[in-house]
């Protein structure tokens, strides 16, 4: 954490120095004299990227436990009309806990809801903390009710969320949708 706080100093100290107000005002230039004032503060600028080629490279060295983040358990969370799944799996694809609303005793339309959900990214999470599992990286999957319930579920479980990707698949325009309903 301490190299993140160091990248969040810098940014601080560069806002307090007026760099947010010269960032601001960059594209305002107009006349001969203003672009040779660019092009000196250009010149200025490519010199202070060196200064800070430390620091970008202390930014992607953040560790939670020990660990890099591509080495940090992922919890997949597939979203659908019906149901929720949730499993968690380490780096390489090994599974940690898997659950879903079924197992966790809602039965027919009550699988689909937000509330059973929550609770079964909670009790994944009780599972995977069993394991010593502390961060996860979330994956979601659907555009279910359940998609925000089930990350608010892991963190009530105990893990806490390190990013958060949506895997929902789009099609761009692929298969030939089912024939309109008539009411």
């Amino acid at each position: 954490m301490s190299a993140a706080l160091a990248v969040a100093w810098q940014r601080l100290r560069g806002a307090a120095r007026g760099g947010l107000v010269a960032a601001l005002c960059r594209g305002l230039r107009s006349g001969p004299q203003d672009l040779a004032e660019a092009a000196a503060s250009k010149e200025a600028e490519t010199r202070g990227t060196t200064d800070l080629s430390p620091l970008i490279l202390q930014r992607s060295s953040m560790r939670w436990d020990g660990k890099v983040y591509e080495e940090i358990p992922i919890a997949h969370i597939k979203a659908t009309y019906n149901n929720t799944h949730v499993q968690v799996v380490t780096f390489d694809n090994m599974s940690l806990a898997h659950t879903s609303c079924g197992t966790e005793g809602f039965q027919n339309a009550k699988k689909g809801t937000a509330i059973a959900a929550q609770t079964a990214a909670m009790a994944a999470a009780v599972k995977a903390r069993g394991k010593g599992v502390l961060h996860v990286r979330v994956m979601v999957k659907g555009l279910g009710p359940g998609r925000k319930a089930a990350i608010r579920g892991l963190t009530m479980g105990g893990l806490e969320v390190i990013s958060i990707t949506d895997n929902t698949p789009v099609p761009h325009n692929g298969c030939r949708p089912r024939k309109a309903r008539r009411m």
